[in-house]
Order: structure tokens, then sequence, then C-alpha cells
């Protein structure tokens, strides 16, 4: 069993997924929802997962690493927010950087370097390689440089659910990272960046890929410098879907799936749903006009005036296709929500909150106990349960050969 911890938990996805290939036991995990007086996603992680390790509803700024040293981590997980991950020198120089206030991924940082676990798998809407809009890819380059700096090597996927049997086009970037002194890390020195993306890296024995390379967006590299504060003040690059950097070299290059047949909208839909998800002709009216297409003249605030435009949507939902991702405004009267013909009634409908806990890949009523609204609200930020139990599958198998090279190392130790 390898030992993780779970951040940015809110009501365990990754836990499950990892869980469900019986080699990890979560020992610490941490959730807290700042400014809320109700903590619906922790108080749901403590009760799905009780009496099972130590839950820790504390803001993650204040939580003391040195007091996890005990707990022998070896893998590091969490679905952190998007922020601006900008840095500055500090006012004295010789303490080195200090990163915006208030961004989680420091707090990632600093219990990396207090507990340098031996895996880092992480996750994040896919906007992340090119944030910010006036600096294209900064964001990303400051998150590898700093795990460059940790002594990790990262290899990243954007991944769509769909692509890979689920039952939502759901699109994240996954991003795993490896300490560099592993048995992983020293056997594959000598292979090609582009080999280790299509067939012997982390992501492409559970997510294969073509062999094809896409002509629209070439591959390339390039090397990040070694301050990461002139990163953060000058560096820009652009990230493909995928990608690897070892030391302060980066390759990336688009690839695309083999795709596996997705589980549908119309397999995951309950039957007698309540009466209280039907549409009213007056909500009826006011999703047609929402997801429809539609060109609005409007005044900037500088008095400037443009035009508004945007596509029609499906209304209703294809049956026969995956869900869109759903976001947390999910099951409300808004455009991103999914609204399907009952197959048994005829009628339109919201998705109740059991569908939703579906499309994500969790149990029927995971959820059960917050309020509706915060039911459809923590699904709207999970992530895909299944695709986390492949990775979690993936580490084992890498921890299977770092225990397979630390026998044949005591063994020629041994004899020589």
């Amino acid at each position: 069993m390898l030992n993780v911890i779970e951040l940015f938990a809110g009501v365990g996805g990754f836990r499950l997924g990892l869980e469900a290939t019986n080699g990890f036991e979560v020992v610490w995990g941490n959730q807290w929802e700042p400014s809320k007086k109700i903590q619906d996603a922790f108080d749901c992680y403590a009760r799905q997962f009780k009496d099972k390790g130590i839950h820790s509803n504390e803001d993650i700024a204040t939580v003391d690493e040195r007091k996890l040293l005990d707990l022998n981590i070896e893998l590091l997980v969490g679905g952190f927010p998007c922020q601006d991950y900008s840095v500055a020198r500090s006012l004295s120089g010789e303490q080195g950087i200090q990163g915006k206030k208030g961004v989680l991924f420091w707090e990632i940082v600093r219990l990396l370097t207090e507990l340098k676990p031996k895996y880092v798998l992480l996750e994040n809407v896919d906007r992340l390689l090119k944030s910010p809009s006036k600096q294209r890819g900064k964001d990303f380059s400051v998150m590898l440089a700093s795990l460059r700096d940790l002594n990790y090597s990262v290899e990243w996927r954007v991944i769509n659910a769909a692509e890979y049997g689920q039952a939502q086009r759901r699109r994240r970037i996954f991003i795993f990272a490896i300490r560099n002194d592993t048995a992983y890390i020293k056997d594959r020195l000598n292979k090609e960046d582009s080999q280790l993306l299509h067939k012997d890296g982390f992501f492409a024995g559970k997510f294969p890929v073509s062999e094809e390379v896409s002509i629209k967006h070439k591959p390339h590299s390039f090397i990040l410098p070694e301050d990461i504060v002139q990163i953060s003040d000058q560096f820009s690059a652009k990230y493909l879907n995928s990608g690897i950097m070892r030391d302060s070299v980066v390759y990336t290059e688009e690839l695309i799936p083999i795709e596996e047949p997705p589980i549908v909208l119309g397999d995951i839909l309950e039957t007698n749903v309540d009466e209280k998800y039907y549409l009213s002709e007056k909500a009826i009216e006011k999703f047609q006009y929402l997801k429809g297409p539609k060109k609005i003249e409007r005044t900037a605030a500088n008095g400037h005036k443009y035009v508004f435009s945007e596509g029609g949507m499906a209304f209703p939902e294809p049956l026969d296709k995956p869900g869109r991702t759903m976001l947390t405004s999910e099951g409300t009267v808004n455009r991103s929500s999914h609204v399907v013909e009952d197959p048994f009634t005829k009628r339109l409908r919201i998705l109740t909150p059991v569908e939703c806990e579906r499309l994500n890949g969790f149990p029927d009523n995971w959820t059960e106990g917050m309020s509706e609204r915060m039911r459809y609200f923590c699904m709207g930020n999970a992530l895909v349960v299944k695709l986390i139990e492949r990775m979690g599958n993936r580490i084992l198998e890498i921890e299977e050969e770092e225990q397979a090279f630390l026998q044949r190392d005591t063994i020629q130790t041994t004899l020589f």
C-alpha cells in the first residue's frame, strides 16, 4: 500500500479512484471552503470515509507540514484552483522568491519541499496551459519550474473523459510528477520524449494515442530559464495537450487519442424521476432563449458599441452522446445546464443529482445529505473517478518497477 495525502479533496473523487485499485491508503485528506460556515464538501468526505485516515477541515495555509512527516507520504494528489502563479523576489534577495499570497499552488510546493513524496498527481482546468491571456503559458511554466527545482520530472496530458469511455465530455489537464532519483526516471534517460508520450511514459499505457503526429500543431521543445522570477516576469510558451519536462528541457506535442466507445447520456438517466425536476412552460421558454443562437448589441464601459454573439446549443441534449462538461451551475436555469427529454414521460427536465454523480462516475447518492444546490455544485467541481483509477493503476505499475530495481540493486551490492 502506498500512503497518500489528498489536498483540496472536495467530496473525494481522487480518493475513490485510488482506493478502487486496492493499492493506496489515503492517510490524510484536507478540504476547507473559505468563508463558509457549513462545510458541505468536507462533511460529505468525512462521512463517506469515516474512520479511514485523518480528515482535515482547516485552511491548508495553516497546516504545519512537519507534522505530516511521520505519515511517510509516497503520493500527493489534489485538484487545485487555476490562479495567477506570479512570483517575485523577496525584499531581502537572499530569502529567495515569494509567490502571490493566497495562491494554493504554493501550498502544494510548501508541502512537497518538506515531505518529498515519490509521486505527485494534480488536476486542473485545461486553460491553465494558456493562462494568463497577456503572457501565454507563464503560469504553467512557473509550475513546471517549481517542480523542477524540487527535483521532479513532469509529464502532463489534457484528457477528455468521453474519449476514454466515460459519460462526460470533460476536458482536464492531469500533471504527473516523479522524483528524479527513481528507477522510472533512470530507466528512461535515453528514451526520446516523443516515445515517452506515445508509448513508454506515464499516460500512454492507460490512455493510448495514435502514432500519427498532428499536422496543425507541430511538436516543439524549449528550455525553461533557471530563474523562476524571470519566467514569471518575461517568459511565455505555447503548450500543447501533452508534454514532458526533464531538468529544464520541455517537449510538447498535440497527441491524438485512440477513442473508446463512451457511456451515453441516455444510459445514466434515472427512471420515475420526481416532478420537481420537470420544466414549466416558462422555464422551457427561458432555456430555448439561453441555448439558442443570438446576436446582441452591447455597450462597453468606455462607450464602445459591439455585437455579442453566440451559437446555438442542442435543446434538448442528445441522449446518444455523452454529456457536456458539467459546471457548478448545473441544475439552474442556465445556458450550461443539461436539459433532457425524459425517455419515459417524453417531457423536458433537468438532470437529477444522482445523474450528475453518474456523469462523474460516483456511486449513486454519494452527496446525499447536503442541499440539492450544493450537490450540483460539488459535482460541477468534481473529477471523473474512473480516470483516476486508471492513473492509480499506472502508479502501481511504476512502483513495481521501483521495487524490482531496489531488489536488483540489493542483490548486486551483496554479490560485490
